[in-house]
């Protein structure tokens, strides 16, 4: 995002100052957009998964219900222990995934930031 400086009205260059800040603004701003996404990401997935568990739950109350032994509601209740620490394992290697891919897509623009800023300045100080 290199950008180059155009005269003002007055004749002059913009103060190298206020062009960084800008900068430093729209790469805050960016960043803080970022962050946003990255949120509501997680939220999309939490929601998915907790769905999916109520349900499960709802489904264990009717399963229950539906028994007519102790021994049936013992398989049942096995049963859904057994399911719902198989899909809280998988959820948080779910978890885990995105959040390293997060973490890279961030670590990412900040060093392409970076470079932009080195970039510019290295131009500034040849110009």
């Amino acid at each position: 995002m290199q950008t180059h400086s155009e005269p003002s009205q007055f004749g002059m260059q913009p103060l190298p100052m206020l062009e960084n800040g800008q900068k430093l603004i729209l790469a805050a701003a960016s960043l803080q957009a970022h962050a946003f996404k990255t949120m509501m990401r997680y939220q999309i997935e939490t929601l998915a998964f907790l769905k999916h568990r109520y349900e499960q739950d709802v489904k264990l109350a009717e399963d229950l219900v539906a028994g007519s032994e102790f021994n049936d509601a013992f398989d049942v209740f096995s049963n859904f222990l057994q399911n719902a620490t198989s899909e809280y394992a998988t959820e948080a290697g779910k978890v885990a995934a995105l959040t390293s891919k997060l973490t890279s897509e961030t670590a990412r623009r900040v060093r392409k930031e970076a470079e932009t800023a080195i970039e510019d300045m290295a131009a500034k100080t040849v110009a």
